[in-house]
Parts: structure tokens; sequence; C-alpha cells
């Protein structure tokens, strides 16, 4: 009898979203049945699960829609709050405005200013909070003392460094190509929520899941390993790679809500000040390695290592305090592995699995089991078998007429014997 837990782990969903990709049948509705006969693994509680194909539809329904995190069924928690952005949000984008306005006669701010202010500065925009909300925010939490606000932008930021990263893309300056035409270049940034600290900033001419993986692992080998990971909703952010990584290091990845800029307020106000203080100060760049560098040498010069007012100290200072805490992954000859994709094969009474049209020998003995195949997407003549989490080793080609030489001595060798 089977065992059964009432939530499976959302590692177990994934496998059974990956699992429909690959499952036989000519209409997505067959694979899905067809996956809905397999008997599942939960690998966190070793219990073992089969799910109905309504139940496979609908998550893969919400997967495709909104992406992991929306692979929940949720009640409504939010009642008589305010859904679209939350006091501390607001709180951090009014310190940084309120600097730039006067008081009235009667030493108070105009509300109906630092609104139209706010707005001007693409801090909030009017779908996600109206006047009234606004108001009655402003009235309900008193954010326009000193004291209410430090405290609420405290509460909004995290205790530890490496507990929170948040990361989105921003669009760069052009440069000139050898053949005259102009390209476009791309900004992937992170930033560490408790320091502030860039951890990593990276220009690209691509805005692709390729570069978003390389800016990744550049961040994790120089920062160390965050906890949580809160990214923009592209589709470089919630791409399979990106979701495999997160799970096989243990990270928690989330993502934002679609167009809302605020759930992503520090990245943003970075990326402000990064065109104001870093990108008015040059007219053109020769190429992108002399804008990388030169970006490089501005975030950790004059970004990471400058006094910063949101946290009362240099970024980088901020980030050390908690150096005992950072948990750094090691840049060894299996790491990009953790990048790969990974798909399920199962392998056949002679020891061979079938992958992109070809058929690969098992490193080892695996005859009749489900191995994880993991390759990367730019590579795909290089596959590493994985069996229940546990590397394996490379697969190699299957060639039929070397294996037969090899039979055919084996059999000579013990006729000789005899």
């Amino acid at each position: 009898m089977m065992k059964k837990t009432s939530k499976p782990s959302i590692e177990l969903r994934l496998s059974v979203l990956s699992a429909v990709e690959h499952a036989e049948g000519r209409t997505i509705r067959e694979r899905i049945k067809n996956t809905a006969k397999r008997t599942f693994v939960d690998h966190q509680t070793q219990s073992e699960h089969q799910f109905t194909w309504r139940t496979i539809s609908t998550w893969l329904y919400r997967y495709k829609k909104n992406g992991v995190i929306s692979m929940d069924n949720k009640t409504r928690s939010d009642k008589n709050t305010f859904r679209k952005i939350q006091p501390n949000e607001l709180a951090e984008a009014i310190k940084e405005v309120l600097p730039t306005l006067r008081r009235n006669k009667t030493n108070k701010f105009v509300k109906s200013t630092l609104y139209q202010q706010l707005l001007r500065k693409n801090l909030i925009s009017r779908k996600q909070l109206a006047p009234t909300t606004f108001y009655r925010m402003i009235r309900n939490h008193d954010l326009l003392d000193q004291g209410t606000t430090r405290q609420l932008r405290l509460s909004f930021a995290m205790q530890y460094t490496n507990e929170l990263w948040q990361a989105d893309t921003m669009y760069g300056p052009s440069i000139k190509q050898l053949n005259g035409s102009w390209k476009k270049t791309f900004l992937i940034a992170f930033i560490d929520d408790a320091s502030r600290v860039i951890t990593h900033g990276e220009f690209f001419y691509r805005d692709n899941t390729e570069n978003m993986i390389e800016a990744f692992k550049s961040a994790l080998f120089k920062r160390g390993k965050p906890d949580r990971l809160y990214f923009d909703n592209g589709s470089n952010y919630k791409s399979r790679e990106i979701l495999q990584a997160c799970l096989r290091l243990d990270i928690h990845l989330s993502h934002a809500p679609v167009r809302d800029g605020a759930a992503k307020g520090k990245i943003e106000r970075f990326f402000r000040g990064f065109r104001d203080r870093f990108l008015t100060r040059h007219i053109e760049f020769k190429s992108l390695g002399s804008l990388n560098d030169k970006t490089t040498d501005w975030i950790e010069n004059e970004y990471n290592n400058q006094y910063h007012t949101g946290i009362q100290m240099k970024p980088i200072d901020r980030f050390n305090l908690d150096l005992t805490r950072i948990h750094f992954i090691a840049n060894d000859e299996y790491s990009d592995e953790n990048f790969f994709i990974e798909e399920d094969r199962t392998v056949n009474k002679t020891n061979v699995f079938p992958i992109n049209s070809q058929r690969y020998e098992c490193p080892v003995d695996l005859r009749g089991k489900v191995v994880q195949v993991r390759y990367d997407r730019n590579r795909r003549d290089q596959f590493i078998i994985y069996f229940n989490g546990i590397r394996m080793g490379k697969a190699n080609a299957l060639n039929q007429q070397l294996n037969a030489k090899q039979i055919r001595h084996l059999i000579t060798k013990e006729n000789h014997h005899d």
C-alpha cells in the first residue's frame, strides 16, 4: 500500500510536469493521461504518489500561466489589506522623494504633490495605487512621520546578508560595431536585500536564458548562495534551467507580480542611480568588454564601497558583517551541471536510453531504471547521468559495431580457453 502525504513537494510536482513533456502520446492530453498512470516518489518524504490526469492538467496550466509559485491552491489571506503595494514598500518610495519636496506654510508636505512626484519618478503607477488609496495608506500608517517610516522600511529589509537577492534586467547603451551598425546592450544585475551590495552586474548583447545563467553563476561564485531569489517575471527568469538550478542548490525562488515595479524596489533604485551617476558620464563605449570593465569598476569602487544612506554604512561593509553565515559554492568541474537542463529517461534492458534521436549507454548498470539526464543547452553531445540525486557519470554514444567486436572477442577468448 502506498504512503501518501496531503501535499506533495514542489520538487515532486516539477518532476511530474517534466515527465509529461517526455511521456508517450501525440497530444498533450494523451501525454498527461499516460503520466497519470505512473507512480512518483517524493524524495523529501520517501512517500509514493499517483496523481489524476485532472490534477496534472491543473498544475500544467498554472505553471505555464504564472510559473512555479502559482502551483498551490491558495485562499485569499489579504482581505482588508493593500494587495498591489505594501506600506513598507510605499515607505521606501516616500523616503526617496521627500528630500526633493518643500513643506507648505503649516510645515506639512502636500500629499497630492507627493503622489504626483512618486508617479513622475516611476516609483508607483496609478493602476497600482489610486490617489484615494494612497491618501488612506498615508493616514492609516502615518507614513509622513520619520520614526514610523523608518520602522516600516527596516521591517521590509532582510536581517542578514544573502537571505534574499533581487534581480532584474535594464536596457543599456548601444555600441557601434565594426560594420557600422549599432547593437543594444542589456544589464543583468543582482542585489543583496540586507546589505544593498550588487553581487554581480554584467552587460550582454542579448537578453536571453544563456546570458542570465552566466550572470547568475558569476554572482554565486563571487558572493555565495542566497537563501531566496526574487526575480522578474520575464521568460529568462522562469526558464527550466533556473528553476532546476534553484532546486538543486536549495534556493527558494519567487517572482514579482507582472508589471509591479515596486515589488523590485531596491534593484530598480540601483538602476536609476546607475543611469544618473554612471551612464551620464560616458558618451560612448568602444566595445562590450570596455563597458563591462568600467561597469565592474564603478560597482565595486563607487557603489559597493561608498556610504549608502539606506543602511547608514558602506554596502560591502554591511555584507561582510555576516561573512561567517555565507555559504560559498565551489567552482569546480561539476559546478556547471547545476545549471544544465534535466530530462527523465527510461533505461532499457541493454542499459541504453534514447535522447535527441540518438542512443546512449549508461556509465553504470541502470537497466530498467528511470534516470535523470543533464546536458548543456548549447552542447547537446555530452550527457551526464544522475540517479536518485547521485551523479553516475558521463553517458557514451552507443557504438553497436564496437560492442559486437568486443562480444566476438570475448567469445573467441572463452573458446580458446576451452
